[in-house]
């Protein structure tokens, strides 16, 4: 890139060092985190207004435009802002299909966009495909590497993408960006000694992993059509009890939750010290403007959970909570460098993102003038992760569970969502309850356990005792039956002393069912 080409020249953010690590250094992650969306567009449509917007969104945006390198003799990478990319922009035209084909070859072609993946130092991290499946019917399908920007910032993405294309592919009516160097600017004058400190203080103690994915599992791998995946929407009367309860203890709902995944996780590494990572959003409040911003915000950071037994539940979440509440100030600070200075207490590998950020109306759909209505119609994305899941909360909280088929398979998955549910049930319904009694096994495990392990049961023939001790005497005379200071006797031997006893009772007069005692000496 020349000098005249190139804008500017920007730090990187804590997860976007971590996230470009795992792009250019760890090849079982190497198509991890490509995001992609979907967007379903009904209505007259213009393809070359639409292309038009998105390109106006790069050259409004510059991080949409950067490029991530690290230089040999360079200690830290950088992001590399060109003034210009060129969109990679591809048309397909599947509305001579039937829709089931149409959708399916949808399917095949998203699948094929993610695998093919980015190299990181060639911008723009960020391809389009247009799909039309009928004259008022088309899929807009937008790849970017997570590295560009979060979760929050694509419903923002959607509302400019929206006014642009009603403005004609003009951007200049929208008011003027709030530009993501001055999140990384704020991030350089944090006290990054006082994070440190706060860390340190956290995670003192914790001096073991904790891993739920044991060493025979084999490798991880990264692609995201590979993935056992479950989803799941919490039960009505769940999702309101949960609330309550949260109201009535001043606790959030991330807060339930976290402490939920706690106890899951607790039971699967079969640790009471648990330590597993958690997406925070990472929008400082006092940066003007960071709610319409544009790019990667979130950091992933540890969070520790001990657990007692004896101790009520509620007690525990109003614990976490305060802690967590503690760290806030502190989320700014990589992971990296967080388990750096933790040691081994800090390693995990369970992820947890409740997705508590701003949503579109009505399913985040947006009707124009034109008559042309976006609607987001899924999205995929993969992370390195054994195991990850994100709480979506709404009207009914909804969980998202992914894990890699080499540590649970999809059945496995489905069990653990049914654990994890299963927990916040117990929470809801007493959460005075001791720790040590919420449990965690779902239907399938309880089943698995009452009537298959414990599975012990066998015929015993209507038999009386009497019976049951001649067949005995026949089977094995001289086994052992008695012992008793020092002398033994045999089954055999204790046959013939009890038939001798029976014929002098019967000699006394004594018939059937009289009671005697007898003295044993």
């Amino acid at each position: 890139m020349t000098r005249s080409a190139l804008a500017e020249v920007w730090p990187l953010s804590p997860l976007q060092e971590g996230l470009l690590f795992h792009a250019l250094y760890d090849e079982d992650a190497a198509g991890s985190y490509v995001v992609q969306r979907i967007l379903d567009l009904r209505g007259p449509l213009d393809a070359d207004v639409l292309r038009a917007s998105v390109e106006a969104l790069l050259d409004r945006h510059a991080n949409l435009r950067a490029g991530f390198r690290q230089a040999a003799g360079m200690e830290q990478p950088v992001q590399v802002i060109p003034r210009r990319v060129k969109l990679p922009w591809t048309q397909v035209d599947l509305s001579a299909l039937a829709e089931e084909s149409a959708l399916a070859e949808v399917s095949r072609l998203t699948a094929e966009d993610r695998a093919c993946g980015f190299d990181p130092a060639v911008p723009p991290l960020l391809r389009c495909t247009l799909v039309r499946l009928g004259r008022h019917r088309h899929q807009l399908v937008i790849t970017n590497h997570h590295l560009l920007m979060d979760g929050w910032s694509l419903p923002v993405m959607r509302r400019e993408l929206s006014a642009i294309y009603a403005a004609g592919g003009d951007a200049s009516g929208l008011k003027p960006v709030s530009p993501y160097r001055d999140y990384l600017e704020w991030l350089g004058r944090q006290d990054r000694q006082a994070a440190r400190a706060a860390w340190q203080r956290e995670l003192r103690g914790a001096d073991e992993p904790t891993l739920v994915a044991t060493p025979d599992r084999g490798t991880v791998t990264a692609t995201a059509t590979g993935l056992a995946r479950v989803r799941v929407t919490v039960p009505d009367e769940l999702t309101a009890a949960l609330r309550a309860l949260a109201r009535s203890r001043g606790l959030t709902l991330n807060t339930l939750v976290q402490g939920a995944w706690a106890l899951l996780v607790s039971r699967l590494a079969g640790r009471r010290d648990v330590v597993f990572g958690a997406v925070v959003a990472g929008r400082p409040p006092e940066l003007p403007g960071v709610e319409e911003m544009l790019g990667l915000f979130v950091n992933t950071v540890p969070v520790r959970v001990p657990l007692d037994p004896a101790q009520p539940v509620v007690e525990m979440l109003a614990e976490l909570q305060g802690r967590q509440s503690e760290l806030m100030a502190y989320h700014h600070l990589g992971l990296a460098e967080i388990q750096r200075l933790a040691g081994p207490g800090a390693t995990f590998d369970t992820l947890l993102a409740y997705e508590n950020y701003p949503r579109d109306p009505g399913g985040a759909s947006v009707t124009k003038g034109d008559g042309l209505r976006i609607t987001p119609a899924g999205s995929e994305e993969a992370v390195h992760y054994p195991v990850s899941l994100a709480v979506i909360p709404g009207e009914q909280l909804r969980l998202r569970l992914d894990c890699r088929p080499e540590v649970f398979d999809q059945q496995t998955a489905a069990e653990l969502a049914d654990r994890f549910l299963r927990v916040l049930d117990g929470i809801a319904a007493d959460p005075i309850a001791p720790v040590g009694r919420i449990g965690v096994l779902g239907d399938a495990d309880q089943a698995r356990v009452v009537d298959g392990w414990n599975e012990t049961g066998v015929v015993v023939p209507e038999v009386t005792l009497s019976e049951l001790f001649e067949a005995q005497v026949r089977r094995s005379p001289g086994a052992v039956a008695l012992v008793c200071e020092g002398r033994v006797v045999s089954y055999g031997e204790l046959e013939v002393a009890a038939n001798r006893l029976a014929w002098r009772l019967v000699g006394l007069g004594v018939g059937a069912e009289r009671v005697v005692a007898v003295a044993v000496a």
